[in-house]
Order: structure tokens, then C-alpha cells, then sequence
């Protein structure tokens, strides 16, 4: 990473730690979920984007890590911050394991898999057998932590900073296995599993891992939503909740690290605004904003400023040399 990079991502994290200084803390609220939903869409990026895999059912895994994080903190009075890791690994398991046999599908049938997945999880949660535990369709109501060691901030912002500390080991984290040699290998199966295969990769294992890895980061993005919104039950997760994480890594930029954010960012404020326009019909706006994204801007909001970033830095080449210096042609 060169030297501009880090000074610009030293700028912004000062900005997005003044953040909570200086917005309400109902758009502080807001900015926590584009946090968590960062974390989702980086978790479904990597299968998606990375590795080429479809998942139409990943709210499945968020339903997960939201009612892990849930029972442990109210039935089990389990401090909210251990419940991160809980969650990631029991939704690393169920995802390895839902990854094993979906290594016979591909394309849009295992996108069929994971949409029954999605559609069914809701409809489990409500199951009279499991009410104990889950609440059944009045859910759980979970407290929201304060700040520890008497900081001086109120319960929003210190969650927001305790979201963000998580959101950037995590994206550190990811940054760290695409560059490797894991990531090569998933970006291999993606575009020639055949030839990556022949060269020694092991796609059934890396397909595998690369799900459970996906489930796992939209696992603890789960945990971290219900301890932002005090509250789960089963129709917080439908299955919409994984279409519109898919629509955000499109609208993002697929296999972009960064395009989880500005994913992030669309799903959390585009429906508001929406909603501002036209209260009859906030979805149909919505779809407006979608084809516009899409048709404006084909490879994401991350490929439309990496092509821009790269035509600002020919024309600043071009510039700077001088007019006489060019060669006469013959």
C-alpha cells in the first residue's frame, strides 16, 4: 500500500471518528448499521464476488449470529462483547457444513439452495419446540451496553466506536486472506475452477472454507445488529434481507473490499430517502435509484471510482509534461 493510501485512510478513520461528535444520535444509530451491514456484505462478497458462489439466503447467517448473540446475553447474562466470537464460530460451522453439499451445485441452483435456506430459517425460529429460546414470534429484547471504564459517551456513540473497532479488524482481516494465497485461490475457482484444479488447488476444500468464512462474517455482523437494535424475532430476517445484501455488493462493486461500504451506505439510506419522496410508493423509488446505480455505474461504486482515480491520475501524467518535449514525428 503506498504512501497516499494510508494518509487517506488515516483521514478517514479520523473523520469517522469524529463522526458521533458531531451528528445526532439517531444518525449516529444509522451509521452503526452501515458498519454492520459493511461486515455482511464483505462476508458475502468474498463468496460471491472472490469466489463466484451465489447465495441468495445469507440473512440466514445474520439471523444466526443476531439470536446467538441474543440467548447468550439474556439467558445466559453473557457480556455482550463475548458474544462476537460465539456467534462467528456457530455460524463458521453451519456455514462449513451447508458449504459440504452444496459443492454438487452451482450457479443458479445453488443460489436455489441458499434462497430455501433464507426462506425457511423464519419459519424454524418461530417453531413451538425452540419458543424457549428464541421467543417465538415476540422475540428477544436485549439491553443496549453502556460505555465502560466511565467514558464520557452516551450508549450510541460508545456502540458505534465498539462497531467500528470490530468492522476494521474484520476488514483488515479480509484484506489479509484475499491477498494471499487463500485469495488467489478463490479468484481461480471463480474464473477457471478446471484449470485451478490442474495447478493443485483443492476446490472442494477452498469452496467449502470460503463459505463458512462468508457465514462467519455475516455472523458476527448479526451479533453486532442485535446489540444495535435491542431486539430480534423471526420477520426481522426474511428472506429480503438477502436480497438486498445482494443488492448491495452489486451496487458496491463485486470482489472490492471496499465496495461493502458504499454498499453499506446505499442499503441503509436509500430506503430513507425513498421513503422522503414518496411515501406511497418508497419501494418503487428504491427500484429507480437500483437501475440507475446499475446502469450508471456497471462495476459498482468501487470500479466506477477506481476508473475514475485512474483517468484523474493519466490526465495529471499528461500534464505535467511539458509540450515542447514531445518528438517530432519523422
Amino acid at each position: 500500500m503506498n504512501r497516499k493510501a494510508l494518509i487517506g485512510l488515516g483521514l478517514l478513520l479520523l473523520a469517522a471518528c469524529a463522526l458521533p461528535f458531531v451528528v445526532t444520535n439517531y444518525r449516529t444509530f444509522q451509521f452503526t448499521l452501515v458498519l454492520v451491514y459493511a461486515v455482511a456484505l464483505l462476508g458475502l462478497n468474498m463468496l460471491t464476488g472472490y469466489n463466484g458462489q451465489i447465495s441468495l439466503g445469507h440473512g440466514a447467517f445474520y439471523a444466526i449470529g443476531a439470536y446467538c448473540t441474543a440467548i447468550l446475553m439474556d439467558r445466559f447474562g453473557v457480556p455482550y462483547w463475548a458474544t462476537l466470537p460465539a456467534a462467528g464460530a456457530v455460524c463458521l460451522v453451519v456455514g462449513f457444513l451447508f458449504g459440504l453439499p452444496a459443492l454438487r451445485l452451482e450457479g443458479l441452483y445453488l443460489a436455489l439452495a441458499t434462497f430455501a435456506l433464507g426462506v425457511s430459517l423464519p419459519q424454524l425460529l418461530k417453531y413451538d419446540r425452540l419458543e424457549k429460546w428464541t421467543g417465538g414470534v415476540q422475540g428477544i429484547v436485549i439491553n443496549k451496553p453502556e460505555a465502560p471504564f466511565g467514558l464520557p459517551l452516551n450508549p450510541d456513540q460508545w456502540l458505534y466506536f465498539f462497531t467500528l473497532a470490530v468492522t476494521i479488524v474484520m476488514f483488515v482481516l479480509a484484506w489479509n486472506l484475499l491477498r494471499g494465497r487463500v485469495g488467489r485461490a478463490m479468484v481461480a475457482i471463480r474464473d477457471q475452477h478446471i484449470a485451478a484444479e490442474a495447478m493443485g488447488v483443492h476446490n472442494a476444500m477452498v469452496k467449502s472454507l470460503t463459505f463458512g468464512v462468508s457465514a462467519l462474517y455475516t455472523g458476527v455482523a448479526g451479533s453486532l445488529g442485535a446489540i444495535a437494535v435491542q431486539f430480534v424475532a423471526p420477520d426481522s430476517f426474511n428472506i429480503f434481507l438477502s436480497i438486498v445484501f445482494l443488492v448491495g455488493i452489486v451496487v458496491g462493486g463485486l470482489a472490492s473490499i471496499s465496495g461493502a461500504v458504499y454498499g453499506a451506505l446505499f442499503i441503509q439510506f436509500v430506503p430513507n430517502i425513498a421513503d422522503e419522496i414518496s411515501k406511497a410508493a418508497p419501494w418503487a423509488i428504491f427500484g429507480v435509484f437500483l437501475i440507475v446505480f446499475v446502469y450508471l455505474m456497471p462495476m459498482g461504486v468501487a470500479g466506477a471510482i477506481r476508473m475514475l482515480l485512474a483517468h484523474l491520475a493519466r490526465r495529471g501524467q499528461n500534464s505535467s509534461v511539458p509540450a515542447g518535449s514531445a518528438r517530432p514525428s519523422s
